[in-house]
């Protein structure tokens, strides 16, 4: 059930019958402001100025036709023309009734599923995972899990950087752990260290940077034994991440790694194209794009690299065969890049080129959903106190913990293995909520105290939220069935009114790809549902039964809408807390 899909097409029907062109916006909306109905038709005055006659009058022939038996119980014209509605009370109550009633909260799949491609995490393999990865991957596994929720067919792909002069050192520098008879498991333990090691190595020994560069070379050219090693150490990275991604409850798996090295290849075939259809020419020996159409100020065209002087390829080669690979081959529709703002101008004129090389047509949204840095308290990138990179698993293990002596806290009652499971889910949800629940683009603080409070808009309040519910139910002995929900009370009809809108924040979110959006409904549910709490008591003596029953059922409707919600962040809640 979507309301604002449903006035919509009830006001474009009476806005054609009111002699408005097809094609005119209805502008329907929620009503911001208490005594203006719950919804608003806003399109009467932009309809008005095109036919330049009065809107009040327009609007009123809108209302004429405007058929909303049993929806409404009332529809007038309010200021210049603005159409305010009142929802029944009794529909409401029908459609609640008919979302507890259906697994999928009453929520239809797309009529016309797309192919979505999600490109996020994309960690470098050659390093530990770190806390700058947390944004890309969270975000973008919050939008694959809605997406495939909505009925689109989603192609998850961790573009990781498996490929460069790098792994010819860290090659030679396992080779060297393997033959002093190390395993390659140990000696990968901890990634950030081996790296630092190889890189010392190289600066300090010229014959060992000389064996990397001859490894790179080797690595580009296909040799067996360098291959092996490099398959060795991409597959232990690639469990150090797989690692981080259960922790993490992310959905990615390791079929859905797709790393740079998988379109080498490509690249020569792709430089090739580019120059046979006078897109891309030499200049100083290298292959070279110059972007018309994204000059400067002074009229200077964007200058892109693919193919450098000494033959070797770039991030935007490897880019440009990625975009093609999933036009072609993995048939998408909507491209989605999560990718940090840093990228924005590199992003710009991958999608310029792309167009232009006729490897994405008109019929493919690409797109490039930025967002900010994840600060420390003294407003710089969050880092260790000595100034370090914060490893994400030992972030993921300190919220873990943290939550854990929360909950131990709150409550005694609990045994120890549950204490254990609930302070994982806390933790964890609490340090992605924080993040989700903030507009994408924005830079945010990270706080502890603030992302492990059980009051105001954190994971904590909400898991808390759905965990209250659930106390409800264990103390009224279970749930009614087959009661009649009555919306009498002015919290009932409120809260109700807000879970039907949950369709309404599922598809800002997958539009405009905002998970805060999502966020900032749950809040607004949970926080409606103790208002409703505390005016319509249903556990006290004396309540009669039929009042009790449709609050439970309210209530049910609220602790499913707010589990729902939450799986789409990626957050599990818990029967107890």
């Amino acid at each position: 059930m979507n309301i604002r899909h449903l006035l919509t097409e009830k006001a474009e029907a009476a806005m054609l019958a009111a002699g408005i062109p097809a094609g005119a916006n209805a502008s329907v909306a929620p009503s911001k402001k208490a005594g203006f109905g719950d919804y608003q038709i806003n399109g009467a005055m932009a309809a008005a100025k095109q036919l330049k006659t009065n809107p009040r009058e327009l609007a009123a022939r809108i209302v004429e036709h405007l058929d909303l038996t049993g929806i409404a119980t009332k529809v007038e014209v309010a200021g210049p023309g603005f159409i305010n509605i009142d929802l029944n009370p009794t529909w409401l109550s029908d459609q609640v009734t008919h979302l507890l009633q259906d697994s999928r909260l009453a929520l239809t799949k797309v009529a016309e599923p797309l192919n979505v491609v999600i490109d996020y995490s994309a960690p470098n393999l050659a390093k530990e995972m770190h806390v700058g990865h947390i944004r890309s991957t969270i975000i973008g596994d919050a939008l694959a899990r809605l997406l495939e929720f909505q009925g689109h067919k989603v192609i998850r792909q961790n573009h990781v950087g498996d490929w460069g002069t790098q792994f010819g050192m860290l090659i030679a520098e396992l080779e060297e752990h393997l033959a002093s008879n190390e395993s390659a498991n140990i000696a990968l333990k901890d990634l950030e260290k081996f790296y630092q090691q190889s890189k010392q190595h190289f600066d300090q020994d010229e014959n060992f940077a000389q064996k990397a560069r001859d490894y790179v070379v080797k690595l580009q050219g296909g040799d067996a034994r360098i291959l092996e090693l490099w398959q060795e150490f991409k597959s232990i990275s690639l469990a150090h991440g797989e690692e981080n991604y259960r922790k993490l409850n992310v959905t990615l798996t390791p079929n859905d790694v797709m790393g740079e090295s998988a379109y080498n290849n490509d690249l020569p075939i792709l430089v090739a194209d580019l120059v046979n259809k006078g897109i891309a020419v030499e200049d100083q020996g290298a292959k070279v794009v110059f972007l018309d159409e994204m000059k400067d100020k002074e009229g200077n065209p964007s200058v892109v690299i693919i193919q450098k002087q000494g033959g070797g390829f770039l991030y935007a080669t490897t880019d440009l065969a990625a975009m093609r690979h999933r036009v072609t081959k993995l048939g998408a529709n909507r491209i989605m890049y999560f990718i940090d703002a840093r990228q924005s101008l590199h992003m710009q004129q991958v999608f310029t080129l792309g167009r232009k090389a006729g490897y994405a047509g008109d019929g493919v949204s690409l797109e490039h959903h930025a967002f900010g840095t994840m600060m420390g308290s003294d407003g710089k990138p969050f880092k260790t106190r000595s100034g370090g990179t914060v490893k994400l698993a030992e972030l993921l293990d300190e919220a873990v913990e943290r939550a854990t002596k929360v909950v131990a806290e709150k409550n005694t009652e609990l045994s120890s293995a549950e204490v254990q499971d609930i302070g994982r889910k806390v933790g964890i949800g609490a340090v992605k909520y924080a993040d989700l629940s903030k507009t994408r683009t924005n830079d945010y603080v990270f706080n502890w105290d603030a992302m492990l409070a059980f009051e105001g808009n954190t994971g904590p309040y909400l898991q808390y939220a759905y965990t209250r519910i659930q106390s409800i139910f264990r103390k009224a002995g279970g749930l009614p069935t087959g009661a009649v929900i009555a919306l009498e009370a002015e919290q009932e009809k409120a809260l109700a009114l807000r879970l039907l809108q949950l369709a309404e924040a599922f598809d800002q979110m997958s539009a405009e790809a905002l998970p805060h959006v999502l966020c900032n409904y749950l809040y607004e549910l949970a926080s409606l549902y103790m208002s409703f709490y505390e005016a319509c008591p249903m556990l006290k003596d004396g309540i009669d039964e039929k009042v009790k029953n449709s609050r439970l059922m309210l209530s049910q409707a609220t602790a499913k809408t707010l589990a729902l919600g939450l799986d789409m962040l990626g957050i599990e809640v818990s029967e107890k807390m």
